[in-house]
């Protein structure tokens, strides 16, 4: 279910995907309109679920590495969205969640 949703997050993104923060829209619609960052959220429920489906516990040691590297990746998406958006992207993350 989460790579589905993962999949969902990143075609209603569109065109704002990139993999280093680039402020081209502010995507607020579709699960963009409840969670502020569903990839990140949903590839780490995947990979979450997978190491539980496949059974190898030393995974988690990779699982709780990328946390927070997507922590701060998270809060450089941010600040970029924030320096182009200002007052329209605080009003947006107050209003969702993650």
């Amino acid at each position: 279910m989460a790579l589905i949703l993962f999949v969902i997050a990143k075609v209603q993104l569109g065109d704002s995907f990139s993999v280093e923060p680039i402020a081209k829209t502010l995507v607020v619609r579709g699960i963009y309109s409840k969670i502020c960052h569903p990839m990140y959220l949903f590839s780490a429920l995947f990979f979450f679920g997978l190491i539980l489906y496949v059974g190898r516990t030393w995974l988690l040691l990779i699982f709780l590495i990328l946390i927070p590297v997507q922590i701060l990746r998270m809060r450089r998406e941010d600040q970029v969205l924030e320096e182009k958006f200002g007052e329209e992207h605080r009003r947006y993350r107050q209003n969702t969640w993650f």
